[in-house]
This record gives C-alpha cells, structure tokens and sequence, in this order.
C-alpha cells in the first residue's frame, strides 16, 4: 500500500463517530466471551467492496478495536515470503496448457475479453491457473462496475492499522492452505467451466457482489448465505464453495481457541464466512463460547 493510504488509514482511526440517528440495527461486530476466556473479543465481519468510510456507521467499533491487543485474520498480508509463494503457486505446471481445455472459439473468447478487460490477452496470460484468472477478471469487473479500490477497502483496515500500531497479526489459515483455497479448491475442469461462465456471464457476478454488499450493509449475515448457497445463484462463488468455508469453520474455532482463551484478539473476517448454521459464529456457540453482538441495544448517534 502507498504511505500515502497509511496516513489516511491512521487519521481516519480517530475520526469521530458520524452515524445514523436511531437503535442500531445492522450487528457487524460480535464480542465473544465465555469458556474459560479471561477477556472478550470482537470479531468484525468484513467485505472487500465496501468502503473504509462505512466504519464510521458501526458504533464503538474504534472502542473495541482499543480494548484488544492483537490481530487475527484469514491470511496476513504483511507476510511478504507467503505472498511470494502464492504468486508461484497461481502457475500452471509446465505440462498443462490452456489451449487443450477449450475450444479455438472459447480460447479466443476469453483471450477477448481479458484483453479488453485488463490489457493483457492470453499471450501473457496463458501460463496462469483458470481460477486466478477468474479472480483477476472479476476483480476488473468489481473496479469497473462497483468502484472497487483496494486501497479504500475495509477488509484490511485493522490489519494496516495493526501494524502501525505494531501490534502483533495472525493468520487463521496456514500458506499451503490458503494457496489451496485460493488456486486448487476446484478441480481443473471445474476451473476452467468457471472461467467461460464469468467470461460469458460478467454481468451475474457484478450483479451478485452489488446485492451481497447490500446485504452486508444492513447486517443481513444470514440473508448473504441463502443468497450464496440458493439455487438459482449460478456464479463463481456458489454453493460448493460454502461447504468448503463452513467445514474450515470448525478447524478455526480450533485455531482461535488460544487466542480467545487469552482474549482482547480483534478478528476480522469475510462476511461469507460468519452468518447462517454452518456459519463461524454459529460454530464458536456450538464450541461453548458467548457470543453476541457487541452493539445490540446501542442507539447510533
């Protein structure tokens, strides 16, 4: 990120609170306390599309940011050797090609559109996996359609702020896991059908994203599982990638165990990941925690 962001990221942490008049209704922080834990902690639900300005919107959640003493989220960023790795990992094996996978006419199709899309057609491209693909070219799509800047993202806010605070941040997820999730989760065929379909049908998934981030605006965390999960939801995100999420659910809970026993870790995670039965949150109940949301009853200002 450019310094430039890290001084926006530090002043914004101690702007004021300028929300709306009213109860909260929109629960996006969780304290979880409970089960032998000597202090709380709060897990803030994150989405990548919505902009840093919407913390001003969650009550206290500065508050509680101060209160703790750590950070814990999916994959750190800041660990520049894992980045590394996972650039080598999103490499196709010399013996595979692209061009045996789809027809002239699909390979031509999807050079077209990368090309159109991010000025880099399959002639630079073609040694990368279908699923990296898929996420740069939806990634495009999400900055194109839905002024999508990683750099006025909320998911990594704490994380920058953490670190400038120099407050110790953990990963959830171990390198060779996280590199599987993002580039082997799907089989290769797989891979490859959901790239013609995203190349095919852009307007589906910018549709999709523009709804989930409305959800996660009004705190519907349950409302964007049936969203995801729901038959009549054909994107690249679907209902065999959220059995994956809630099956690594349970070994998180597993992961978080110590620093919740601790307490005072601030955690933040994808919205997909917490709401619904199979959900984080539901997990960590089901695992004897406390778990509520940390502004219910808290009138915004």
């Amino acid at each position: 990120m450019k310094k430039g962001y890290l001084v926006i990221v530090c002043l914004l942490f101690f702007l004021p609170f300028e929300g709306r008049q009213g109860w909260v209704s929109a629960q996006l922080i969780y304290e979880v306390s409970g089960n032998s834990s000597k202090a709380p902690s709060y897990i803030l639900a994150t989405n990548r599309m919505v902009d840093i300005q919407f913390l001003d919107t969650i009550p206290n959640i500065f508050q509680y940011f101060g209160r703790c003493n750590k950070v814990i989220t999916e994959f750190t960023m800041q660990d520049y050797e894992a980045i590394s790795a996972l650039r080598q990992a999103a490499l196709l094996p010399d013996s595979v090609k692209l061009t045996n996978f789809f027809s002239e006419t699909e390979y031509q199709n999807i050079d077209q559109a990368l090309l159109l899309t991010l000025d880099m057609g399959l002639d630079k491209l073609c040694r990368m996996k279908p699923s990296y693909l898929c996420e740069l070219y939806r990634t495009e799509l999400f900055r194109k359609w839905l002024d999508y800047n990683e750099e006025r993202s909320m998911e990594a806010f704490f994380e920058v702020v953490a670190q400038q605070k120099n407050m110790p941040i953990y990963g959830l997820d171990k390198i060779g896991e996280t590199m599987y999730m993002l580039f082997d989760r799907e089989p290769f065929h797989q891979q490859c059908k959901d790239l013609k379909h995203v190349i095919d049908y852009p307007e589906l998934e910018v549709r999709q994203e523009r709804i989930l981030a409305d959800m996660y605006r009004n705190g519907k965390l349950t409302d964007i599982i049936y969203q995801v999960t729901g038959p009549d939801n054909s994107t690249s995100i679907s209902y065999s990638d959220y059995q994956v999420y809630a099956q690594r659910n349970i070994e998180w809970v597993k992961r978080l165990a110590p620093y919740l026993k601790e307490g005072k870790a601030f955690i933040t995670l994808n919205c997909i990941y917490l709401g619904g039965e199979k959900g984080l949150l539901a997990q960590l109940r089901a695992a004897g925690y406390k778990v509520k949301p940390a502004n219910k009853g808290v009138r915004a200002k």
